[in-house]
């Protein structure tokens, strides 16, 4: 049966997280739900990447099967019916095997951060009217380079087999809008992962803790000894990398 990878973004405020859960408003209903609408069958979808209740994408995929006809339109018509905080951007068709998770090489997040209250933005950043060190706050990102297991930094009860993620990029600036932002390009990424590192570093750059002190719980290989607390609103999923040769056929784009 054919399959096609669907390209979408969304702001996560008002959605309870993005897989589908029983009376529960998701990203993933909102979608399933529109296909049924348009294709007129009840259509499965598969995620690239679940974020959490609040957090937000540039850029996420899903993959389902339709042996039935799809034209150009349909982006069109399923951007009419899905809510306003989500936009599907394309569709792929793709080979039958092609899987929108496995296939992924890498994720790239940001978390942004706001020292100063900002009403545009504070759906979608985290303010933080704190002074912070940001020699200190890379140096502590340096130090996430030299390890693999991430097993401090992911929430009780992951269903994973291990917890080691290979990370290719990670630092922290300041952008034109005077944010802070953290990014962090992995090849995967555990359960409450980034936002673990972002609150337990921000202990770092505020002195609260000192980068020997970050080592030992990068070391403890538990998570009792991170910090969890940054809100989910700063969070973006601003990419999922795949071979170059998996999304070659497009089928629908949005204008």
């Amino acid at each position: 049966m054919p399959r096609y990878f669907i390209e979408l973004i969304y702001k996560g405020t008002s959605f309870a997280g993005f897989q589908i859960q029983n009376n529960a408003l998701t990203i993933q209903g909102e979608i399933n739900r529109a296909l049924k609408t348009v294709l007129h069958e009840e259509i499965q979808t598969t995620t690239a990447s679940r974020t959490d209740a609040g957090v937000h994408a540039n850029q996420n995929y899903l993959h389902f099967d339709f042996s039935g006809t799809i034209t150009s339109k349909i982006i069109y018509n399923l951007n009419c019916i899905i809510s306003d905080d989500i936009l599907i951007q394309n569709i792929f068709l793709v080979s039958d095997l092609s899987h929108s998770r496995f296939d992924a090489i890498s994720r790239e997040y940001d978390y942004f951060i706001n020292p100063i209250r900002n009403p545009f933005v504070k759906d979608i950043s985290y303010f933080y009217p704190v002074n912070l060190d940001l020699e200190k706050l890379n140096q502590a990102a340096n130090i996430l380079l030299t390890t693999t297991d991430f097993s401090s930094f992911a929430k009780r009860h992951s269903d994973v087999n291990n917890f080691n993620c290979n990370i290719d990029k990670i630092g922290w600036t300041v952008n034109s809008n005077q944010q802070l932002v953290f990014n962090v390009v992995s090849n995967r990424f555990l359960r409450g992962m980034v936002r673990a590192l972002v609150a337990t570093q921000l202990l770092v750059g505020r002195n609260k803790i000192s980068l020997t002190d970050f080592e030992n719980v990068i070391k403890s290989k538990d998570c009792t000894n991170a910090d969890f607390s940054a809100p989910a609103k700063g969070l973006f999923l601003q990419k999922v990398n795949y071979p170059k040769s998996l999304l070659m056929e497009t089928i629908a784009h949005s204008y």
